[in-house]
């Protein structure tokens, strides 16, 4: 059974009895009752002692009673800590310094002589109140602390050729503004990172960062999942649901792929978009989203619009912005560092030591066109490392196919991941456990690939 007994409280009046009889009656109903009957001993106890509930008396000195005192000492207490709920006590029901004494942060005001029952309740609301302060306090920075780790760019932009500082420098600019950005680009370039980067430096940046993939949303659910539903609003909606603009208000909303979205579908984003509201299915209630809108595509949204398959009105909407990535073959002298960057990445990763590229293979790395662009360069690099055999890595190490002008790099990544299993069975034989731990996935995992390609 749960303890009832719960709050620590603090009794302070300089009549004696008033003071044994309160403990005697609330020892039973809260977790600790102390008693002071000297007003002068309480920053030296709140110092040391903490407190949820203070009962404070009005009144000290013999003859005294325009409460004076105790709006002093109801001043000290909160100055040493604000989060203590002072309840008044006094025997003067003065209405003028009841309101006074609410004005300065006291939680209510009891007059003597008091009923038990009523000072039992107004005392528990006062611990109930704390409690709820508290908890909410605690709840914000926990969501602060959530949004920061959320938000934190774990992967840094690497690159100093003149096409990505040129980038840098235009994501510098437009980070402190509000400006809709536009991000466009092959697959692979790292589009969302620009996205992030810019968020990171935003006045926004203490807020949710929001990423929403249009080319995974189905027509269905497209407005449930970026403007929320009703309870009830369809077969499925069994409880309030929040969409994406709303979860990304006061902060980013990262809208991916932007040229998948359904032409069908694109007047309700606009209209969203214009006036900074949303409609919740199912609800009739206009909701205010004051959100800063990024976008990336790797389509050409002119050719669309000029095919009818995309809104003009809306492109300029979007594109208030337009940075685009170049890809990695044009970013001359980049590729280099991306291959030092995800060498050591990997190697801590899967806990190899002191790997290096040797100098055939970095020739070879460095003259491939990348056509994955930064994605496939890592994915290649991350293969190399969890199959090295030796510390050295060398041009068989790295698996992919050099492209000719009559060429294409047609090998899947199915095809990659069992030949990769291939060489680990080689390596290692029937020991599943340790090719699970040296390819780095779980012994079920590595079951379940063996099983689907026969191996």
């Amino acid at each position: 059974m749960k303890n009832m007994t719960e709050g620590k409280l603090l009794i302070i009046d300089d009549n004696q009895s008033a003071l044994s009889a309160l403990k005697l009656f609330l020892q039973f109903e809260f977790q600790t009752v102390e008693t002071l009957a000297n007003p002068s001993q309480i920053p030296s106890l709140l110092q040391s002692q903490s407190f949820d509930v203070v009962l404070l008396d009005m009144n000290f000195s013999a003859g005294v009673n325009s409460g004076n005192e105790g709006l002093f000492w109801l001043n000290e207490i909160k100055k040493i800590d604000p989060e203590i709920e002072v309840v008044m006590f006094t025997a003067y029901g003065d209405v003028e310094l009841a309101v006074n004494a609410l004005k300065r942060g006291a939680a209510d005001f009891i007059l003597k002589p008091w009923e038990n029952e009523k000072l039992l309740a107004t005392l528990k609301s006062a611990l109930r109140f704390r409690k709820s302060r508290m908890e909410v306090k605690s709840l914000k920075t926990r969501e602060s602390s959530i949004k920061q780790e959320i938000n934190r760019d774990h992967s840094l932009i690497i690159g100093s050729s003149p096409a990505m500082m040129k980038i840098m420098n235009m994501v510098q600019k437009v980070a402190k503004t509000d400006a809709n950005v536009l991000i466009t680009g092959e697959n692979g370039t790292g589009k969302e990172l620009i996205a992030k980067e810019i968020h990171r430096n935003s006045e926004r940046s203490t807020e949710l960062l929001v990423t929403v993939d249009m080319g995974a949303i189905s027509e269905t659910l497209f407005e449930s999942e970026l403007f929320g539903h009703k309870k009830g609003a369809f077969t499925d909606a069994r409880e309030d649901r929040v969409g994406k603009f709303q979860l990304a208000n006061n902060g980013t909303i990262f809208l991916d792929e932007i040229g998948n979205l359904p032409f069908a579908l694109q007047s309700k984003l606009l209209s969203v978009l214009q006036n900074r509201e949303v409609v919740p299915v199912g609800s009739n209630q206009h909701i205010p989203v004051d959100i800063r809108l990024i976008s990336a595509t790797n389509c050409q949204l002119e050719s669309l619009v000029q095919r009818k398959e995309f809104r003009e009105d809306l492109l300029y909407r979007l594109n208030t912005i337009h940075i685009e990535i170049p890809p990695l073959r044009e970013r001359i002298g980049d590729t280099e560092l991306l291959l030092t960057h995800f060498l050591k990445l990997y190697e801590k990763k899967y806990r190899k030591q002191s790997l290096q590229i040797s100098n055939q293979a970095l020739k070879k790395l460095i003259k491939y066109p990348w056509p994955g662009n930064v994605r496939e360069l890592q994915h290649t690099v991350e293969k190399a490392v969890i199959l090295a055999d030796t510390t050295i890595l060398k041009p068989e190490d790295f698996m992919f196919k050099t492209l000719t002008a009559t060429d294409e790099y047609t090998e899947t990544l199915e095809q990659v991941e069992k030949r990769m299993i291939e060489k680990a069975l080689d390596k290692y034989g029937d020991n599943l456990s340790t090719v699970a731990k040296y390819l780095g996935v779980t012994r079920q995992t590595l079951y379940n690939k063996i099983k689907k390609y026969d191996l």
